[in-house]
This record gives C-alpha cells, structure tokens and sequence, in this order.
C-alpha cells in the first residue's frame, strides 16, 4: 500500500498500549495512541492503582485495635472519606500525567477520542482519519451487569471511586477478586458489608484451601459472607434504600448495591468487522500466540483478548508485540508461572498451579500445608491465622504451585515466582536458609506431606 502516517496506531491507552506504543517508538517506529478517556486505562483510574490506595486506608481499622496488644493507647478515631477521595484523585492526576510525559518523550502522537476502525489500515477518530501499516486494539474491559429487573439502581466499580459519602450500608454482589477486595474496603473504613455469591465458594479458580480459610477470616472481621445467594431483583424502597431480592425470598437492606460480578471485552463500535476481526463467544478479540487478530496486520492486547486479564501480563504482551513488529522477533507472551494477588484483608498471593490444576495435570502429586498465627497476632490478640501451600510434582519433585494468604503475601509470593520460573524443586527449597521470624521462611520449613 501507499505510505502510510504511521508504523502503529494503537487503540487504548491503558497499561498495555501505552508500553508497546512507547517500546515501539523507541524502536524507531511512527506510532499514534488514541484514548478516549483517561491516560493509564482502568489500572491507574479505576483498578488496581486506586483500589490499593482504598485498601491501605481500610487496613487502619484494624492497625488501631491491634496496636493496644502493643501497649499503645489509641484514642478516639474516625475515617473521612472524601479526604481520601480527594487525595486519591490528586495521586491518579500526577499517574496520568506521567503517562502523558513518557509518551511525549518517546515520540508517540497522543489522540484525544474515541477510535473506530474503518478497514485494516485507516482508523477514524472523530472527523479524522489516520492510516497505519499495523494497528494495535488495547482497549480494555469493562464491568459486566447481569439483566434483573432494577439494576439501574446498582453502583459498579467505575462508580465507586468516586461517591461523595461512604455508604453505611453495603450490598457486595459478586465472588471474584474485585467484590472480595472492595467487601473488604467498605468493611475497614466502616461500612455494614454484606457480601454475595451464587455458588458455594468465592474466588473460583483460586487454591480451596486459601478460599476456604479467607472466607472464615471475612466472617470473623464482620462480613456477611452469603454463598448460593443470587439476586433476581433490584427495588428502591421508600427512603431511598435499596432491597436486593434473592432467590430463596430473603431481601438485604442496603444503602449502596455495588454489583461486581465480572468483566467484558470492550470492543463495541470499535469496527471490528470492518477490518474481518473474528471474536469468540464473549466478544473477546481472537489472536494467536503472538497476538495477531484474524487480520495480518491488526494485532490485540490485554482484556479485550481475555486471556490473562492482569495489567503486568498486558505489559508483558505489549513488548512482545513491539518486539514482534520492530524488534528481534517473533516474540510470543509466556504465560507460564504468572503471580498474582488479591487484596483481600488479609491478602492471597498466588503462583503456578492450584492443587486440583496440578492433580489433573501431573496425577502423582505431594502437597505442603501450613497454618498457623503469625507472629504479630499473639501480642495484637486477633484471632487470625496465615496459610502457605506448596504443590509439588511428585515425578519430577519440581514446584509447580505456591500459595499464601497472610501479610504481605503479594510481596512474599514475587520472590517464590522467581523460583517457580527457574523450575526449582522441592529439596532446593528445603535446601534455602529462612529468614527469622517471618511468615516466608515457611515456604522453605515445610516438611510435613500431605498425600494427595
């Protein structure tokens, strides 16, 4: 074809476009970004970023009550939510406007709105349209709501970084990561939580004995964990509260109704068909091991492909892709040992297999157990206790599964990751010298198999 304006036109400026956007100017290509909304993408306006802020500030509920264990004398205490909105706020402006310097200095074109594909080479933006030897689609997901009768009236978790009161009371409906971390959220900074699931155990997918013990741990902090609830209907009762109507008849009261039961790939009115996008079943841009579409020239990253939806895997993806077009490629993503966590109170970290994952895969497997109370609470009194997992392949004696709900088990897990990508095995664990007193040591005491 003729000349083109640029190398790449990346659609979405999250996390994922931004780096490959910027790896790829950095490779010498002409790259433009459009974004219709804020520079970062969910992670940084709606996600990760500012949940995480939200969660440290809940977390010092319990840091109060615990410090009196400690002989500390703590006063009279209370939360004020819209100072923590508005410092937030203020944190994500200063992330937004970092993305917007190193795009600027890589050389990338920022475009301000919407981006719709008119064949595999031209893009419109507006009353613009720009054409590309290869277009990037980085646009994202976006919250799922299910369709019963009222929820018009239910919050989802774009809205809740941004209410102007915290609600009394709070109505959770959903069981993966997001409902879990934001029950445990409302429940810090004050809030009457009750917490709902359709099936018999949240955070599917996730290692049953970390489910199993993080919902005891919600219970006994003042969550009203309900499993095999579902909701069939939404109504505004007088006075403005709102009554979640569930299947057995029972009706929970509420204030607020945050629905969070999963999300979509946003690729409406992107057109797709326009450039022979193929999609699967739930919308989700269909690539292959590289992340090229179903058009040679169009490629796709992070949620709207729905494969590993974490924001460092979209990263990750993004460079193979920069390094796939400009660079020394082909370059396929790996997705092999891929940490993760969930900020619940307390935290999971997770890497490789569950052990039901490892049991179908491997057959022969040994797994490691421990639980116990971590160190801090025999003097703070709480009655909470930590969970470290091992998975090991019993053929090969490699670890293929780590697990940990505890204190600072997002940061513990990283470390154990490191291992789990080298391929160590279960005698070079036991053969690494602990660090004293920690929870991690744990990783490298246990002794004790469990058959399985």
């Amino acid at each position: 074809m003729a000349a083109t304006d640029f190398d790449l036109f990346t659609i979405g400026a999250g996390s994922g476009g931004v780096r490959a956007s910027r790896v790829s100017a950095g490779l010498g290509a002409r790259v433009a970004v459009a974004e219709e909304r804020d520079l970062g993408g969910t992670c940084v306006n709606l996600g990760c970023i500012p949940k995480k802020l939200l969660m440290y500030a809940s977390e010092f509920r319990e840091a109060f009550e615990d410090a009196e264990g400690f002989g500390w004398r703590v006063g009279a205490r209370s939360a004020n939510w819209r100072t923590l909105i508005e410092r937030k706020d203020r944190e994500i402006a200063r992330l937004t406007g970092v993305y917007a310097r190193l795009l600027d200095e890589a050389g990338v074109q920022r475009i301000e709105g919407h981006a719709r594909l008119l064949d595999a080479h031209r893009v419109a933006v507006g009353e613009r349209t720009f054409t590309a030897e290869n277009i990037l689609i980085a646009s994202g997901s976006w919250p799922i709501l299910p369709e019963v009768p009222g929820i018009e009236h239910v919050l989802t978790s774009n809205e809740m970084f941004h209410l102007d009161a915290l609600p009394a009371r709070v109505a959770v409906v959903g069981g993966g990561y997001i409902a879990v971390e934001f029950a445990g959220i409302l429940n810090g900074l004050g809030a009457q939580v009750t917490q709902l699931y359709r099936g018999p155990l949240f955070l599917r997918g996730f290692d049953e004995d970390v489910r199993t013990a993080l919902a005891e741990q919600m219970r006994a902090a003042g969550i009203d964990l309900r499993f095999d609830a579902r909701v069939v209907r939404i109504e505004r009762a007088r006075g403005g509260a709102l009554h979640a109507v569930l299947d057995s008849g029972e009706v929970v009261a509420a204030d607020a109704l945050l629905c969070a039961i999963g999300r979509r790939p946003l690729t409406e009115d992107l057109g797709l068909e326009n450039a022979g996008i193929a999609r699967d079943a739930h919308g989700a841009v269909i690539v292959d091991a590289y992340s090229r579409t179903s058009a040679p020239n169009v490629w796709a990253i992070g949620d709207v492909t729905n494969r590993v939806n974490l924001t460092p895997v979209a990263i990750h993806e993004g460079m193979c892709v920069a390094a796939t077009l400009f660079g020394d490629g082909p370059l396929a993503p790996n997705y092999e040992n891929v940490p993760s966590a969930v900020f619940s109170q307390p935290p999971i970290g997770v890497v490789g297999l569950t052990e039901a994952e490892a049991r179908e895969r491997y057959g022969g497997i040994d797994v490691y157990r421990s639980r116990f109370r971590e160190l801090k609470h025999t003097l703070s009194g709480r009655d909470q206790q930590a969970v470290v997992k091992l998975v090991v392949d019993r053929a090969s004696q490699r670890v293929v599964g780590a697990h940990m709900l505890g204190a600072h088990a997002a940061e513990i897990i990283q470390g154990i990751a490191i291992a789990l990508q080298c391929g160590a095995t279960k005698a070079q664990f036991d053969a690494t010298i602990g660090v004293h007193p920690t929870s991690a040591e744990e990783f490298v005491t246990l002794r004790q198999k469990r058959e399985a």
